[in-house]
């Protein structure tokens, strides 16, 4: 019944969901119009923010090209195919695999979110070498995976308020930075943890479609895919001419590449001992690039290796932009704000996280980043819990701040599953040569959000301080 039911919900989603740019359209149409009849802003001046906000996640949109492509890479590389071909012969069905993309790509995620790329490359080769996986719900399992990365390392809100100088202490909201062993070390942070950790790969692997007429990834190719299945390689030994040529010599020498990637070591290996676990986007990027020019060995093989991984990376260039434009209206018409004040006015001691976790949900469909999600609504929503807790212990006051910033943490990264930005990220690797669309995966996200809408609710809510 519940497979049916799933069936049922992708096939509305296949519907009635649009392209997920047209629903970037959508929404800044909705976020425009909210923005003028609930802070009375003029169209001139929802215009003018959406604009002022449309170059807001360029160095955003940068970083998450470089991390698809660096990290698709590394997966065309040899040694890294025949490692999958190993793991693929391990498997033994397709429930295995939906089973495994899922508890791994949640141990990824736990150390950063970008790690879902990761998966996204496991889990594509694996379609193409293990027979009758369902490729749109492998790719919900994947995207699905990525629901984890707040409780864990990479999380944006609980950092951000442990970083001295934070714009939160720079308006006078808090006074001291708020320690990750209160918000990421948390009992319920550790709870939901755990909870996620067991029962997500458990409920994907139950929700798997039961169809004798099965999607797979070997069928959405078709004979047109226009994949390139010529080994890297070969191709990089065809391109040399066919007489002895300096160019040549220098394109495809490893010497060059070696020193290279040796210098990009010896810099990581310092940023590590000098900072810790540091391991921001930039690092991950930097860390994927290193790794990429050690497995493909020249410069030759490198550049086809990048070129072949840069081929669906569209989705991410032109779309950022437009929900950069929507992030925006959300910050410069100040409906972001008025969304924190209005919760702030209903809440109560019990109930603030509750709804702090409603509006990091509401909020992220407007600005899909928990960071600047955070930077909109955070301080009028810990200014709220501030006054809302006046009478209370300094340690049960600052338990309660942690517990709602958490709260919206869980509600920014809830709502991913039924909001495609991120999805973005993925796409490249996992739609390349097919025709895939948001709307033949998001329809089997839903049971999911729903089942853990109310774990969570419930934890934020009830959950002792």
């Amino acid at each position: 019944m519940i497979q049916k039911l799933g069936k049922k919900f992708t096939d509305i989603f296949q519907r009635f969901m649009p392209d997920a740019f047209v629903f970037a359209l959508l929404l800044t149409l909705i976020t425009a119009g909210l923005a003028m009849t609930w802070t009375e802003a003029s169209t001139m001046k929802v215009i003018r923010s959406w604009y002022d906000g449309f170059w807001l996640l360029l160095e955003f949109g940068m970083q998450m090209v470089l991390l698809v492509v660096t990290g698709y890479s590394i997966a065309l590389s040899p040694l890294v195919n025949r490692g999958i071909d190993t793991l693929a012969g391990k498997i033994r069905s397709p429930r295995q695999v939906y089973f495994l993309v899922v508890l791994l790509g949640s141990l990824f995620c736990l150390v950063s979110w970008g790690w879902m790329v990761v998966t996204a490359v496991l889990g594509r080769e694996l379609a193409l070498r293990i027979k009758g996986i369902h490729y749109p719900y492998l790719i919900a399992c994947i995207y699905f995976s990525n629901l984890i990365w707040v409780c864990g390392l990479s999380s944006s809100i609980p950092l951000l308020l442990n970083t001295p100088g934070n714009f939160i202490l720079e308006a006078g909201i808090l006074s001291s930075t708020l320690p990750t062993a209160d918000t990421l070390g948390s009992s319920l942070n550790l709870v939901m943890m755990g909870i996620i950790l067991v029962t997500g790969p458990l409920l994907m692997h139950y929700l798997a479609p039961r169809s004798a007429d099965v999607p797979t990834l070997k069928t959405m190719l078709g004979p047109e895919s226009g994949q390139n299945t010529t080994p890297i390689r070969e191709e990089a030994r065809l391109l040399k001419l066919p007489y002895k040529a300096f160019s040549d010599l220098l394109n495809n020498s490893m010497i060059i590449q070696y020193v290279i990637a040796l210098s990009g070591t010896v810099y990581l290996i310092h940023h590590f001992m000098t900072r810790g676990l540091d391991l921001n986007l930039n690092v991950m990027i930097f860390t994927f690039l290193i790794l990429g020019l050690y497995l493909h060995g020249t410069p030759m093989r490198y550049v086809i290796a990048m070129k072949r991984a840069s081929g669906n990376i569209s989705g991410i260039v032109f779309q950022f932009p437009f929900y950069a434009g929507i992030m925006g209206i959300m910050i410069y018409t100040g409906l972001g704000e008025k969304l924190a004040l209005w919760m702030a006015s209903v809440a109560s001691v019990d109930s603030v996280p509750f709804f702090a976790f409603l509006s990091g949900a509401l909020v992220n469909f407007a600005i899909p980043s928990a960071g600047g999600e955070f930077a909109v609504i955070g301080p009028s929503i810990l200014q709220a819990v501030q006054e809302i807790g006046a009478g209370l212990p300094e340690q049960q006051l600052n338990a309660l701040i942690s517990r709602a910033a958490m709260s919206v943490a869980y509600g920014e990264s809830l709502t991913n599953l039924l909001q495609p930005f991120f999805l973005l990220v993925i796409i490249p690797v996992l739609g390349s040569g097919t025709k895939i669309q948001a709307r033949d995966i998001m329809g089997y996200l839903v049971i999911p959000f729903l089942f853990f809408l109310l774990l969570q609710l419930a934890l934020v809510s009830f959950w002792p301080l």
